[in-house]
């Protein structure tokens, strides 16, 4: 029990899908190696480095203590502020230093050469050293007469910096010598934003009150002044590839472009983002900007419209506001809906957030909602999503998924193909303006969908069409006395499933809707209802916090279980029906096996699981959670690890608790990072042979074997073309070794003989392998033996073998003891391959030898005998697994 109070049985966190941006600006990095702009974005305690070549995903940083406070970066590191620390990190996701020493929150970083100039929330401005990572000055400032609010460095300007207040106020300081060099008096409102012009001495400058300011600093002097009427100006940029253009982004989510030179509003976005635009930046040399806001999306625009306007190029986008609905749609299990309390729906790839999708925002009449004025709100959009069915049986040819809002009669349908909304709006006749649709369910086939309503109606559809296909009930009444909490049909579109808040569960025909055929009592009323079609299970969660599974086929309860301490607010089984898996307000999720009806896991999280989902193929579990934007995924650890489930009993275990997954593997803290001692402990080997029951290979590459029997082949075909030139022969005294490969003998006791002629002291013809291959009595040294020839070429070990014919210098001693160490080696079950390779060439070259020599045969046969043992071994195993998987795959 001690194991599971740390962790789950079956779940375990995977990841994070959904996170794109924050309220903190963005930073943009050039990267000259890469020849590409790197952008990197905060997701609370994390950061993301995207391309924007292609606008992906490229690392993930670890995690910070805290929520990241603000971002900048040059050419070598990304500086992030957490509490009271800054960071710097490489590539993304290496951590290089950490800079101590503020007492309060960082707010503002700015890196300035070899320093960092980072001011915090108590007014104090510090200066580090990036390498030393030392302090160079600290200065202290008043908040009631100088509140900094903004810094920024003018170009040109050797060793200077420029401060913006609360007050107004602008100071130019030397941060060399730690003086004041100039006070700009201000304009009476304060500056939120100071950018440095194309132009020298010029520094933008935006006030709270609207306006825009291009100052002289040099002069003190007003170049120009604009004022903003679509909200206050957040961020502001200039174009860089020599167009005289100033851009700004409002509190309001608006993009305004200023001609510099005609000195007037050139072109505008209305609504480019749905919140603040907290980031903006038009990249060096060329016709793009890019914008990041808190409605977690990050987005590249270009400027080639005739007006010299933007339009929207790429982006990345998350729920700017916390899903609560989220649905596996695919049998592949890649693919998720997930729908937000912002009214849209998005579509979020598990494998690569690079096909991740949005389908829009839900509206009333999405052809108006597009041709909307810019300044005007859209009041035709739909309230959020909180039911959602989907089939893609039919997604090609028409919409496949049906969704509800909250509080709304209308239901709206979906197409996943076209990732839009659909064409229909679903509205049963004659419905009165306080109905609510409270459930639905699309067909398996994808042609209809079933909708019941508050006042105890059930409705069909079309969903090609739209055309009503009308009710359930007889004419005139109602399917439930009560309000329909659910609505479910069969796999065979043979039985319509209808639960109302009266306490009946009724079966109806599917196209004979007059009367139900079969009238369940329950004991509970209940809240939602959840049915797995491939096993004919339908699960009802039930108001006083209880689940009860009924088989649809012989219309009787079969389960219930027992242990939520809160309202139930999602359920699902898994894919092949044994598990299932509910979440609730006591902020747990439980995992309930149906064959023994017995809870096998249980786990709570910090913040209450609003809806989840099972994969299809039954590797991840997602999950959406209260105040959280993200979508959540947890793996199933049965996949890739042996568990044993055993009962648990909610009231005398200690529930474990975890944290929700994060948006990449977890890592050392920040603060724990440094020096690991490993201790003198060695480093790991493995072991040669894991068992000597098992056949073990080599590991040699496949071109030192497998090639053998076909050099023939292989020399004739590399032949060169020309004719090879013949290096100048060695002198004729130095003495050679021999050997197929050219050595000379340069021993002294050779060298140093008064003896004018050398002559070997043995006239024996044979190679050095074949020497110490004659030599060879146990199995060490013929294992010495192999491990020579495992050193050689193919045409070497070719060459070895053809030169222990008697009639080329070798001997029938010889060639009996290569049968041998044939023998012993398939006898050890080592080095499988490379013995059944040298084995067929020694046959295929001194098959005449062997059939003439009666103690090669004699030897011959005890290799055959170990040869076939190894092969019928190897055979029986792999025809055993095979039959196994297979069993497995027809399961």
């Amino acid at each position: 029990m001690a194991e599971g109070n740390r962790r789950s049985q079956i779940f375990t966190g995977a990841r994070v899908l959904g996170y794109v941006s924050t309220h903190i600006p963005f930073v943009s990095r050039f990267i000259k190696r890469r020849g590409e702009t790197l952008l990197c974005t905060s997701v609370g305690k994390w950061f993301h480095t995207y391309g924007c070549d292609k606008f992906r995903l490229l690392s993930v940083s670890g995690e910070h203590p805290g929520p990241i406070t603000c971002m900048s970066g040059d050419c070598y590191h990304v500086y992030t502020a957490s509490e009271n620390n800054i960071y710097a990190w490489r590539r993304g996701c290496e951590l290089k230093h950490v800079y101590k020493g503020h007492q309060a929150p960082v707010r503002i970083i700015l890196p300035f050469a070899i320093h960092i100039i980072s001011i915090d929330t108590d007014n104090v401005l510090k200066i580090f050293d990036i390498k030393e990572e030392t302090e160079f000055l600290d200065l202290r400032f008043e908040a009631k007469h100088f509140k900094v609010t903004t810094l920024c460095h003018p170009p040109t300007y050797l060793n200077k910096i420029l401060l913006g207040s609360k007050q107004g106020q602008l100071q130019l300081w030397n941060i060399r010598t730690s003086k004041l060099v100039y006070l700009f008096k201000g304009w009476n409102s304060a500056v939120n934003v100071t950018e440095p012009a194309p132009a020298i001495d010029v520094v933008a400058i935006s006030l709270a009150n609207g306006r825009i300011i291009l100052h002289n600093i040099r002069y003190d002097q007003i170049v120009m002044e604009f004022l903003q009427d679509w909200g206050k100006v957040s961020c502001l940029s200039f174009r860089m590839d020599g167009v005289p253009l100033m851009v700004t982004g409002s509190t309001n989510g608006n993009l305004v472009m200023w001609d510099l030179e005609e000195k007037k509003v050139k072109s505008q976005i209305q609504s480019a983002h749905f919140s603040k635009i907290a980031g903006l930046q038009c990249l060096m040399s060329e016709p793009l900007m890019v914008t990041n806001s808190q409605d977690n999306s990050l987005k590249m625009w270009i400027f080639d419209m005739p007006d010299g306007g933007a339009r929207l190029l790429k982006k990345r986008e998350g729920h700017a506001l916390p899903p609560n609905l989220v649905r596996y749609c695919e049998p592949t299990g890649e693919n998720i809906l997930a729908a937000g309390r912002d009214s849209s729906l998005h579509i979020m790839n598990t494998v690569t957030e690079t096909f991740n999708k949005s389908m829009g925002r839900a509206s009333k009449n999405r052809k108006l909602s597009k041709k909307k004025k810019s300044t005007q709100a859209d009041y035709l959009i739909l309230p959020p999503i909180i039911k959602l069915s989907s089939c893609m049986q039919r997604d090609k040819q028409w919409d496949s998924i049906a969704s509800l809002h909250e509080n709304q009669y209308l239901t709206t349908t979906w197409s996943y193909n076209k990732i839009r909304m659909g064409s229909h709006i679903l509205k049963p006749p004659g419905v009165q303006k306080d109905v609510v649709a409270t459930c639905l369910t699309v067909t398996h086939c994808g042609n209809f969908v079933i909708i019941g309503y508050s006042n105890g109606q059930v409705h069909k559809f079309n969903m090609q069409s739209g055309i009503y296909r009308g009710h359930y009930g007889e004419k005139g009444k109602t399917a439930h006395k009560g309000a329909l909490r659910g609505v479910e049909t069969d796999l065979c579109n043979q039985r319509v499933i209808t639960v109302g808040a009266d306490e009946r569960l009724k079966f109806w025909h599917f196209k004979d809707a007059t009367s139900p055929y079969y009238v369940l009592r329950l004991e509970e009323t209940v809240n939602m209802t959840r049915c797995h079609r491939d096993s004919g299970l339908l699960a009802l969660a039930n108001e006083d916090f209880t689940i009860t599974l009924v088989d649809i086929d012989t219309m009787t309860v079969v389960r219930k279980f027992e242990g939520h301490m809160g309202k139930i607010n999602d359920i699902d089984f898994d894919c092949q029906s044994r598990w299932l898996v509910t979440s609730s307000m006591d902020c747990t999720i439980c995992t309930w096996d149906i064959p023994s009806g017995q809870l096998v896991d249980i786990f709570s999280l910090e913040k209450p699981c609003t809806s989840l989902s099972m994969s299809p193929t039954g590797d991840f579990l997602a999950s959406t959670h209260a105040g959280e934007l993200g979508v959540f995924l947890w793996a199933n650890k049965l996949l890739y690890d042996k568990v044993f489930l055993r009962p648990i009993d909610r009231r005398t275990v200690d529930i474990p608790r975890l944290k929700l997954p994060t948006t990449a593997a977890e890592k050392p803290d920040i603060e724990d990072l440094g020096i690991i001692d490993i201790g003198d402990e060695p480093e790991y080997k493995s072991p040669e042979q894991i068992s000597e029951e098992l056949l073990t290979l080599s590991g040699q590459p496949t071109s030192r074997w497998l090639n053998l029997l076909n050099l023939d082949i292989v020399k004739r075909r590399n032949k060169p073309k020309t004719q090879l030139t013949v290096p100048k022969s060695a002198p004729f005294f130095l003495p050679t070794i021999p050997s197929l490969e050219l050595e000379f003998d340069l021993e002294t006791e050779k060298l140093s003989s008064d003896k004018k002629l050398l002559i070997p002291e043995s006239l024996s013809t044979l190679t050095p392998f074949a020497k110490k291959l004659n030599a060879c009595e146990n199995y060490g040294e013929y294992k010495e033996c192999l491990e020579k020839l495992k050193i050689l070429s193919p045409s070497s070990i070719e060459a070895e073998v053809v030169s222990m014919a008697p009639d080329v210098g070798g001997s029938i001693d010889v060639m009996n003891q290569f049968l041998k160490m044939i023998d012993v080696l398939l006898k050890s079950n080592k080095d499988f391959e490379l013995a059944q390779s040298y084995l067929s060439l020694f046959l295929k070259v001194h098959t005449k030898t062997i059939s003439e020599n009666e103690e090669l045969r004699k030897t011959l046969e005890s290799v055959e005998e170990s040869a076939t043992q190894a092969w019928s071994k190897l055979q029986s195993h792999l025809l055993y697994n095979i039959c196994v998987v297979k069993a497995l795959k027809d399961m």
